[in-house]
């Protein structure tokens, strides 16, 4: 055996070699040992060994992406306006429901279990139409997956929106790309301490506002903003806006496009999902292929591809991806490529569509010599017609349930223990609890009336049995559920039968609900 060495040909120290097998206390990773080594435990006996580090994660590479003007890029910026606007105004806006409903437009109302969407309510016991929207959102990603493949990650996700707007605030403060670069490789000073501050303090400022305008969502956005900042509010409201704050500043501020290639499981599954009909943001090797700069191509046209080598569409990449080495997981659609690469094609007097919307398939019969087909083309194919009509039935079934239903309701819960009751007078005494639903922003008279019991009748705590009829009225708040403990009664003569509890609204609606349920007596009557 050959004298041990410590370190191999890299010069890595902490390694050891021995006839080209790597020693160590632990398993070791290929990534370490030299090329071609194998690998053995340590061995009794033999004089421990430094351990040698494995590298589990790469360190991330800050990603300054350039600023770009294009099409895609005026896009991202309107739906970044039109998301934040949305967000942060929403809690904001007013809606009249009468005197006895939250005026905010748009509230999860978790005191008293309600949704109020504009016009719409939602009650607990209607939870099917938020069931429904989240089956809608889900389907719809589905249906932008495959037709314009990560176009949901590119534009709209959170996590894109926040990032966006922070990269802005980076070219802001720090300049563009190359500025932001030099300052990152500065040695900390006066200058760069006053800058990263500055920057994060913006940072913090825009992760507080996300932060607060969450909470606002779940109570009245007036109210609760003078309470926050009064100190007035419950404790999970500063919770809250804490975590968010921290996240927001985290996950947008510094792990950026780490979230989308790292954290986020959407990616794996809208990769899944996509197929050589998919339209996707492409390269077309078949064009670009082989490289070479201006100069050279010029010179040589024949043997160079339109690819000049310029490196635009890394450098306008938001994710820090080179769109030229195909399909990728970090490729999150957004397009910026497509307007770097026009915009350089336009200057060299080439075509544009170099990097372009397109599928492999649509790719791979361009570079056969057939005409390019157009992109919207490749949106009429059945998969994405059959997520567009699943998405709209589920949207249609979801308005016709909204607009046939009632605002009236009634549950009923008989009375087990006992059964029923023998009166004085031999009659026969049942009791039920009845709970009547209004679920208008305005008080209402309802009646309530027993069908299919020949005789009976029917009393309450408030109503007295001297008053016993088979119909009884009742006023039930605005928004609310009356409970009434009703004590129904039959001649001593009745059976054990069904019947029906019939409410109706005492208004120009006059909606109904009915509740079957049994009435017990004894066997055979009394």
């Amino acid at each position: 055996m050959n004298n041990p060495d410590t370190s191999d040909e890299r010069g890595d120290p902490t390694v050891v070699l021995e006839d080209g097998v790597a020693k160590t206390n632990d398993p070791v990773s290929s990534a370490v040992a030299r090329p071609g080594a194998t690998t053995r435990r340590h061995e009794p006996g033999e004089p421990p060994r430094m351990q040698i580090p494995e590298k589990l994660y790469e360190k991330r590479k800050a990603v300054h992406n350039k600023r770009i003007d294009g099409p895609f890029r005026r896009f991202k910026w309107f739906v970044m306006f039109v998301t934040l606007a949305i967000y942060y105004v929403t809690p904001w806006i007013r809606w009249d429901r009468g005197p006895f409903a939250p005026d905010q437009a748009v509230l999860v109302d978790l005191a008293n279990r309600r949704f109020y969407m504009f016009g719409i309510e939602i009650w607990p016991h209607e939870f099917y139409f938020v069931a429904g929207l989240l089956i809608m959102a889900g389907i719809g990603l589905f249906l932008v997956t495959s037709a314009v493949g990560r176009a949901w990650c590119g534009y709209a996700c959170p996590q894109t929106v926040w990032t966006d707007l922070f990269q802005h605030i980076d070219r802001f403060v720090d300049g563009d790309r190359n500025a932001r670069a030099r300052l990152d490789k500065a040695p900390w000073g006066p200058k760069k301490i006053a800058r990263r501050g500055f920057k994060w303090s913006i940072y913090l400022a825009i992760s507080l506002a996300t932060g607060g305008a969450w909470i606002l969502y779940f109570a009245d956005a007036p109210t609760l903003f003078f309470d926050f900042f009064t100190g007035q509010a419950a404790p999970v409201a500063y919770i809250t806006v804490g975590i968010l704050t921290l996240t927001t500043f985290t996950l947008g501020g510094f792990m950026r496009e780490q979230v989308c290639i790292y954290m986020c499981p959407w990616p794996r599954i809208q990769t899944a999902m996509l197929d050589e009909k998919s339209l996707i943001v492409t390269y077309k090797d078949w064009r670009g292929e082989p490289r070479g700069s201006l100069k050279k191509s010029l010179k040589d046209p024949e043997h160079f591809g339109d690819c000049i080598d310029c490196n635009q569409c890394v450098a306008v990449c938001p994710t820090g991806i080179d769109i030229r080495e195909g399909p990728q997981i970090g490729c999150i659609t957004c397009a910026l490529c497509i307007d770097a690469c026009d915009r350089v094609m336009k200057d060299i007097g080439r075509p544009r569509g170099l990097i372009d919307y397109a599928t492999l398939e649509a790719c791979r019969e361009e570079a056969q010599g057939h005409p390019a087909q157009p992109a919207w083309k490749a949106l009429l194919r059945p998969r994405t017609l059959v997520y567009l009509a699943v998405w709209v039935g589920i949207g249609a079934g979801l308005l016709f349930a909204l607009g046939t239903r009632t605002h009236t309701d009634l549950t009923v819960s008989p009375d087990r223990n006992p059964p029923f009751m023998l009166m004085s007078d031999g009659s026969i005494r049942n009791s039920y609890t009845l709970k009547l639903r209004n679920m208008e922003s305005r008080p209402r008279e309802m009646v309530v009336a027993i069908e299919g019991l020949p005789g009976g009748k029917m009393w309450t705590d408030t109503i007295g049995a001297d008053e016993a009829a088979p119909t009884q009225s009742f006023n039930v708040p605005a928004d609310q559920i009356r409970t009434v403990r009703a004590y129904v009664v039959a001649p001593k003569d009745a059976t054990s039968r069904e019947f029906t509890f019939r409410l109706t609204s005492q208004d120009e609606q006059r909606e109904t609900d009915t509740v079957e349920t049994r009435f017990d007596a004894p066997a055979g009557g009394s």
